[in-house]
């Protein structure tokens, strides 16, 4: 018989919250290795007894045949004395540390090996037993297993072990504890199991009608909704405000009431069968909607689409989603139609997660609330992606998406927490080569949305067991976290906003060592004080060069341009010598005094003002309101890019004038949607012909596309289209949010080259 030897392999990565002690306690039988596994810090300890072959078999299994929701790291494997182990077993996360634990295997136990897992679907197996009558979790609305359930918004300390969880309240009843303990089990060893006898449970509250209990609570919740109700339901990561996305009516009070008077909703379908029937989708769309991230992803509307008119309108596309908990899914085979899925939330703030705080704040929204006694520690609200060129890309980060973990290329000097941006804020934590981005935490304007900021951040180092000794902001001092970064006492570096965009694309197109990087959105302060968004740069990460923009232009009112598009318009006019009858005398005035009219390159505000002068939107009700209607309507075309003439400024900036657009946007002759899609050909051409210039100049071929504006599917197509066929490596960001969401990430590559 060979002789027995023993190893003590450690592994970092994703491999808490995921079943991976389960799976190593099986992988161990099938090969008849003895000895034991345990969470450790972030990474999983196992010393294993058996033959070489039989170790190495087991191994390389640890790897090939982990669990789908793992990420397991390399494996440190070391030699260690036999301890004649007659079992395998699972030891308890506190249990003494090893003797065979080295210095190699002890630093992989540190902070560099904790890794948080996101939240996770409900599982084929689970939803098997959630309509199987015969199954003791029929019908039960917190069903999961080792496969599937909350994680990130369910931990409250690692390692992750049921008392370091929301579940720590609910004992388990003999039933579960058994599931729990039997090695054979999906069960087993699952943090958050749970049954009808011993787990959460549903509550419905309308007025002073209340119905405690699972099935009574889902059967006044489905009445409420095809009564035309508008319904707050708990989920995983907060509540969403849900009704009838079919009834014109229902919809349209949920929006008077948020107010959210035109900004698109979420909605969620049963199956993609009946989402099929709403929008048309490609197989690779489907496997995104069914991924274990369950994102709302945009896809475009069907012309016999049965959903009211007010889901997304004057827009082309709606944001779908399957059900990803068993509730929903519950919820949406019992209600037998789509439910609009909107943000439980005041709009802008994070979501709601707190049972009495979404009662007091959501009262004159709400007609009712399911709620449920299940503690959310943290909120993390839906991800949203789009299909840009064939790849689907993120929007904004939450539940099932983030913390979404990067590798840097080379260690940071010091741990860092970067704030990111005051619009669509999301913060990173970083350190040595780690880098963790938070999911969607909101707009800074409110005091909840900078408490929630600051509860993420605390969270994040207090998990990771890392203490930022530096926090990076964007240079605009009007941010709304500037004083929660004061008061961390820690220095503060400042980066630039648009040097964060462009150093985010940098990472992640690693094979460029020079770029030239067009960062395009609504604003952001510049280096000489004005409000940039249209700019290129060359270089990289810690030397980027400004190198071309686009014709400067004051902006009547400052901010108040971006909700109020025909300011955008009025100001290109007046800036050509034209009129602007739409626009006050008096704001005349006060721009030819150059008051409150702050110079901008930005082509957001281009966009703004080209679909003012359409007529398509001369009052945003949201932000990028104008934007993304001038794109729905410009798709529909054919358009002829209007050339646009480039000359370098006194300081060598290429300039771009947007000038001969005015005429053909203002052109009765032509349709309003030949004039929107000539205005994004017009600037893809003109992109192309800045990088033209900047290729001559410098040699470089690398061209990458970031800021908000290139979220525009027509726009970004256009300018990768032509950047390829006239020889350029063109790149779009496919991990990193290339919107404001993706600017904590992009700070800390900054600083880390800088």
């Amino acid at each position: 018989m060979p002789e027995r030897v023993a190893r003590f392999i450690t592994i970092g990565g994703r491999v808490q919250g995921v079943g991976f002690r389960p799976f190593v306690y099986r992988l161990a039988h099938r090969h008849d290795i003895t000895g034991w596994v345990r969470n450790a810090n972030g990474a999983v300890e196992i010393h294993a007894e058996g033959s070489p072959a039989q170790l190495q078999r087991f191994s390389d299994g640890l790897l090939a045949e982990a669990p789908p929701l793992s990420a397991p790291g390399p494996l440190a494997v070391a030699t260690c004395e036999t301890a004649h182990a007659k079992a395998f077993s699972i030891l308890d996360s506190a249990a003494e540390s090893h003797a065979c634990l080295n210095d190699a295997s002890s630093k992989m136990a540190d902070a560099r090996s904790i890794h948080l897992p996101p939240d996770g679907f409900v599982c084929a197996d689970c939803l098997a037993e959630l309509h199987d009558p015969a199954n003791r979790r029929h019908r039960y609305p917190f069903i999961n297993c080792t496969q599937c359930g909350p994680r990130y918004t369910l931990i409250t300390a690692l390692p992750y072990d049921r008392p370091n969880t929301a579940m720590r309240a609910f004992a388990l009843c003999p039933d579960c504890r058994a599931e729990y303990e039997n090695p054979l089990d999906r069960r087993f060893h699952a943090e958050p199991i749970a049954c009808p006898v011993c787990g959460p449970h549903l509550q419905f509250v309308s007025g002073d009608e209340t119905h405690a209990g699972d099935e009574a609570a889902l059967a006044a919740t489905v009445a409420a909704l095809r009564a035309g109700k508008i319904v707050a339901v708990k989920g995983v990561g907060g509540y969403h405000l849900m009704c009838d996305a079919r009834d014109d009516a229902a919809v349209a009070a949920l929006r008077a009431r948020k107010p959210r008077p035109a900004k698109p909703l979420a909605v969620m379908f049963r199956d993609l069968k009946a989402l099929g029937e709403a929008v048309h989708t490609t197989p690779e769309q489907e496997v995104l909607l069914a991924s274990p991230e369950r994102p709302i992803v945009l896809l475009p509307k069907r012309a016999d689409l049965q959903l009211s008119d007010l889901v997304a309108p004057g827009l082309a596309e709606i944001g779908c989603l399957l059900p990803y908990s068993p509730l929903h899914d519950l919820l949406l085979n019992d209600f037998g139609g789509p439910l609009v899925a909107t943000s439980g939330n005041l709009s802008g703030e994070p979501v709601l997660t707190d049972t009495d705080e979404a009662h007091t704040r959501l009262a004159h929204i709400a007609d009712a609330f399911l709620h449920h006694n299940r503690p959310i520690v943290r909120p993390a609200d839906d991800p949203v992606y789009r299909v840009i060129a064939g790849v689907p890309r993120p929007l904004r980060l939450g539940r099932g998406s983030a913390p979404l973990e990067f590798e840097l290329s080379s260690p940071l000097a010091e741990p860092v927490l970067a704030l990111g941006s005051h619009m669509k804020n999301t913060v990173c934590l970083a350190w040595g080569t780690r880098a963790v981005v938070s999911p969607h935490i909101g707009e800074l304007d409110t005091v909840r949305s900078l408490d929630t900021l600051a509860q993420v951040a605390a969270d994040l180092q207090r998990l990771y067991q890392v203490e930022a000794s530096r926090v990076l902001v964007d240079r605009h001092p009007g941010y709304g976290y500037r004083r929660f970064a004061r008061d961390s006492r820690l220095p503060l570096t400042e980066i630039w906003h648009h040097h964060a965009h462009a150093s985010a694309l940098a990472w992640e197109c690693p094979d460029a060592d020079e770029w030239i990087v067009f960062a395009w959105d609504g604003v952001g302060l510049g280096e000489d004080q004005t409000l940039w968004g249209g700019e290129a740069f060359t270089g990289s990460p810690g030397r980027w060069q400004r190198a071309a923009s686009f014709r400067p232009f004051r902006l009547p009112g400052g901010d108040k341009a971006g909700r109020e598009p025909w300011r955008a318009a009025a100001a290109l006019l007046w800036e050509t010598g034209q009129s602007a009858p739409f626009a006050p005398a008096a704001l005349h005035q006060a721009w030819s005094a150059r008051l409150n009219s702050p110079a901008s390159s930005a082509v957001g505000r281009l966009f703004d003002a080209a679909s003012a002068l359409c007529g398509i939107c001369t009052q945003a009700r949201f932000e990028g309101e104008g934007p993304m209607r001038l794109e729905a309507v410009g798709a529909t075309a054919g358009g002829t890019a209007i050339a646009l003439p480039l000359e370098r400024d006194p300081s060598g900036i290429w300039r771009s004038d947007w000038a001969p657009l005015l005429p053909m946007l203002a052109d009765a002759a032509r349709s309003v949607a030949e004039r929107a899609a000539s205005f994004h050909f017009s600037l893809a051409q003109a992109l192309v012909d800045q990088a033209q210039r900047l290729r001559e100049q410098t040699g470089i071929r690398s061209v990458g596309l970031t800021g908000g504006v290139f979220q525009n599917r027509l726009l970004a197509e256009a300018a990768l289209g032509r950047l390829q066929a006239a020889g350029f490596d063109a790149c779009l960001p496919q991990r990193v949010p290339v919107n404001d969401a993706g600017l904590s990430f992009g700070q800390v590559i900054e600083f880390l080259h800088a």
